[in-house]
């Protein structure tokens, strides 16, 4: 009994530690999250995204497969866990030239 008491105590604490890590590496994983202005087409909304995705550090998230493709907005997103404050720079500048951008936010991927 004591054995398998040790083996369901020593399962248990690795199934614990698997969990944190992958805990820890998400929140290493941020995004900066382009928001547009009301009624901007989904074609500029693209036009941006593809503008601004040649940039070091950044890359864009996948376009979800969900998204009607003559209805619906969604936020571009990229993925920003290994650029510099630098990359992050120029990238807000790049998607600042565009008008029909409202802002941009710093997250961490998958939600606030």
């Amino acid at each position: 009994m004591r054995a398998l008491r040790r083996v369901v105590v020593i399962a248990v604490a690795v199934s614990a530690l698997a969990g944190c890590a992958k805990f820890d590496a998400a929140l290493g994983q941020q995004e900066l999250v382009v928001t547009f202005r009301p009624a901007t087409s989904q074609q500029a909304m693209m036009k941006v995204r593809d503008a601004c995705a040649q940039l070091p550090g950044a890359t864009p998230e996948p376009v979800p497969t969900s998204l009607n493709a003559t209805e619906g907005t969604y936020d571009v997103r990229y993925r920003i866990h290994q650029a510099t404050d630098a990359q992050i720079a120029k990238l807000e500048q790049c998607l600042s030239q565009f008008p029909s951008v409202a802002g941009v936010n710093v997250e961490q991927e998958g939600g606030d």
